[in-house]
């Protein structure tokens, strides 16, 4: 009987590999930029499997962790149309709707009617919805305390402040990028 279990696939090179062969592919690089940016691409990518699994564990997706991280930040009583939902996260109307249909299928939301205004439909989160959205950032307090957990508080601000003003000249650079890729479809 053959092995089935999965095996892993090719190494990813080291930054080092990596700087050493687009440097050897492109003579302008700069060795220092690149570094961090590498650096931030796969500290990045990393992440997102981290706090992909542990969503994952909670029975709940990425886009579901979106919406409810969107109605928390619109403040109690974690309210919002459609509309504005589907704004804020760049979606369809039509992606949105069926989101909502299964988030509300979940008992994470529910979507009822506007007493002030028949017309309009209200999503609002549920108990079961925030205990899941605590829940999944208690994971991330957890996991982000135990990622930064080498550097001193000062090097933890001088490090923010310096992903802040990095992120600054991303957003002037690309002011309505907003962090979907709408536009590159």
């Amino acid at each position: 009987m053959p092995d089935t279990t999965e095996q892993p696939g090719p190494q990813e090179p080291s930054l080092d590999e990596q700087i050493a062969a687009y440097q050897r592919e492109f003579r302008d690089l700069d060795p220092q930029v690149e570094q961090v940016v590498s650096a931030l691409g796969r500290l990045n990518r990393r992440m997102n499997v981290a706090y992909g699994r542990q969503l994952a564990a909670l029975g709940i997706s990425n886009a579901e962790w979106e919406v409810l991280k969107t109605l928390v930040l619109a403040g109690s009583p974690y309210r919002l149309g459609p509309g504005e939902l589907a704004k804020r996260l760049g979606l369809t109307p039509a992606a949105m709707t069926h989101r909502i249909d299964r988030m509300a299928g979940e008992g994470l939301v529910t979507r009822d009617r506007d007493e002030n205004n028949r017309v309009r439909v209200i999503v609002e989160l549920t108990d079961e919805g925030r205990t899941k959205w605590l829940e999944a950032m208690r994971m991330a307090t957890d996991f982000e305390e135990d990622l930064l957990q080498d550097l001193t508080g000062d090097e933890r601000g001088g490090l923010g402040d310096m992903l802040i003003r990095l992120l600054r000249r991303v957003e002037h650079a690309q002011p309505d990028a907003g962090g979907r890729l709408t536009d590159l479809g």
